[in-house]
């Protein structure tokens, strides 16, 4: 293999034009196609700017077009020629650099490459797992590295609007002591502390409230995470966060700034005309949509039908509702004629959901078919059909059970619906608030309250009094922004008084000691004078798959993890030598066999 030694690159590919013509210039990148034409080779060379057609040709320099017989998909060269104008038939308007072409005087392979297993120019598609063995190559399509520009780019407007609104970047410790209250932690064991371990955290949370205390007033990162759950495509073990955490501000102004910050980040994708963000009550959201993280580029809303057929003799209905369950249905505009097949298919979604059946109402141009109207009364038809506006043509869905399993199977019914019947404008960004979320709920597996956000949430000043009565009644300074369906942020004004964080724990089942334990440095920060402060974390990688329109967060990750939480580029997780146990004081209790 050759070097570049005395050869020093002039331009990137993108940096030619018409304008260069007759110039001598440097190149240097891969081989992305090689076509040999009756004497003349030519090479697509590719950088990470684009692509540029250098031409060999035996009668300009001989030695170079004999190496150029060598050259194979992904060599890396280096090349020295002259910028002409393409020949009259052969400019390429999808190319930038489609009216010129370099004619070569020196070739230089700097080395060379096996046939690649991942298509580099997508003629192929290659499935996921040889995608992710092979991240370095997968990384060299341009599509791959344009989702890692959009991530830098959205990296670097967020790092230039915090800057302009007097935040400050600091990074908080990657090693930290354990305090599970969410998903599980990643412990790392300490060697200097034997039989201690570490934790990597789930998110700054708490050190980006002691900066508040500690006068900082206006903090942001773009922090790493850590938990270990089970994995789906937005979903990573580790993943990024932009945290962000204020003193001295109320929740409107919060949301106002971070209304600020997103539309700077849609600029960066060309996107300029931004609508009003909605603003939806927890209350109101599972109400209409059965969802805290409605899609609302579509309409199908959940219609509780619950009084209407509280009498009915469809006990089916009647019997739920008398139970403390309700009824609700969705009106599936125009959809009246669907097969009894498509009928029983969204039956069968639905109960993936814990629905155990699906009603249903078609009002069709010959008059209504349904399976249950036999059971329920003219009156009570009629109503039906008011509540959910329905009209010749239509088609009702119902479920009836308990709330939780009604709204999980209708809100994804709702969207099942919209993909099937091509409701949604794929190029809307639509934002909803969701606010007034319950502060705890109750956890029936291990009989105590839970914090449906997490501990360090304030309650609203007006429910501080139902704590000691009804904690399940109580409002949390909560707030979620929703994108398309998806929650991209979440946060809330932070309690800052020990009294109120230890009465907080203390419903969430925690005992004196365990207070003090994992959270006494906390309490004792309080007790030197804490200001109001509140903030919210973006999920980044989220937020990036959004912007480009994909489908996964693999996608805007460099190295990801697949869902089992494996490299399949490094093989990690691995195992390690004894030498290694014994020098972190571990033993590992599993069969041999189990670590093969």
């Amino acid at each position: 293999m050759e070097t570049m030694k005395g050869l020093k690159r002039s331009h990137y590919t993108n940096d030619l034009s018409k304008a260069e013509i007759g110039a001598e210039v440097t190149l240097t990148g891969w081989v992305q196609r090689r076509r040999d034409h009756g004497g003349l080779i030519f090479v697509d060379l590719r950088d990470r700017f684009g692509l540029v057609q250098v031409v060999f040709s035996p009668d300009q320099q001989q030695e170079a077009f004999a190496k150029a017989e060598d050259l194979r998909k992904e060599y890396v060269i280096a090349i020295v020629g002259e910028v002409a104008k393409r020949p009259e038939g052969t400019i390429n308007p999808d190319l930038a650099t489609g009216e010129i072409e370099i004619n070569v005087q020196e070739l230089r392979i700097l080395d060379s490459a096996k046939t690649p297993p991942v298509q580099i120019d997508g003629e192929k598609k290659v499935g996921e797992d040889l995608r992710l063995k092979y991240r370095y190559l997968d990384l060299r399509r341009p599509e791959m590295q344009e989702n890692l520009i959009l991530r830098h780019k959205v990296m670097k407007k967020v790092r230039d609007f915090m800057d302009q609104k007097h935040f400050l970047e600091i990074e908080t410790p990657m090693l930290t002591r354990s305090t599970p209250e969410g998903a599980r932690d990643y412990l790392v064991p300490s060697r200097v502390n034997a039989g201690k371990f570490y934790a990597l955290p789930q998110s700054p949370q708490l050190f980006k409230q002691l900066l508040m205390v500690s006068g900082l007033e206006r903090y942001f990162q773009i922090a790493k995470c850590f938990r270990d759950e089970d994995l789906r495509a937005d979903r990573q073990p580790e993943f990024t966060q932009i945290d962000i955490e204020m003193s001295f501000m109320n929740q409107e102004k919060i949301m106002s700034l971070m209304e600020e910050l997103i539309k700077e980040l849609l600029a960066e994708v060309g996107i300029t005309d931004v609508g009003e963000f909605t603003r939806l009550s927890y209350a109101e959201a599972m109400e209409r949509y059965g969802s805290d993280a409605p899609d609302l580029r579509f309409a199908l809303e959940l219609v509780d039908i619950s009084e209407i057929v509280a009498e009915a003799e469809f006990n089916v209905f009647s019997g739920t509702v008398e139970s403390g369950g309700q009824v609700k249905g969705i009106n599936a505009k125009g959809c009246a004629d669907f097969s009894r097949k498509d009928l029983d298919e969204l039956t069968e979604y639905v109960g993936i959901y814990g629905a155990k059946g699906l009603a249903w109402i078609a009002l069709r141009e010959d008059g209504i078919n349904s399976p249950i109207t036999k059971f329920l009364s003219e009156e009570e038809l009629t109503g039906i059909i008011e509540e959910m506006e329905a009209e010749e043509g239509d088609l009702l869905l119902f479920v009836a059970d308990q709330p939780k399993v009604v709204a999980a199977a209708l809100s994804n019914l709702r969207e099942k619906l919209a993909v099937e019947l091509e409701l949604i404008d794929e190029d809307e960004f639509n934002f909803a608030w969701v606010t007034d979320f319950p502060l705890v709920e109750a956890d029936e597996e291990e009989g105590r309250f839970v914090s449906l956000h997490h501990p360090f949430t304030a309650p609203k000043d007006e429910d501080i009094e139902l704590l000691t009565e009804d904690p399940a009644q109580v409002k949390a300074k909560a707030y979620d922004l929703v994108l398309n369906g998806v929650e991209i942020g979440g946060g809330s004004l932070r309690i800052h008084n020990r009294e109120l964080q230890e009465q907080i724990f203390e419903i969430l089942d925690l005992s004196p000691a365990e207070i003090e334990e994992k959270f006494g440095f906390l309490l004792e920060a309080f007790d030197y004078g804490a200001p109001p402060h509140g903030g919210i974390a973006f999920g980044l990688d989220r937020l990036v798959m959004l912007l480009g329109g994909l489908d996964t967060i693999r996608d805007v990750i460099a190295f990801p993890k697949t869902q089992n939480a494996t490299c399949l580029l490094t093989e990690a997780p691995s195992n390690i030598d004894q030498e290694q146990l014994e020098e972190l004081n571990l033993e590992i209790d599993i069969e041999e066999e189990d670590l093969l």
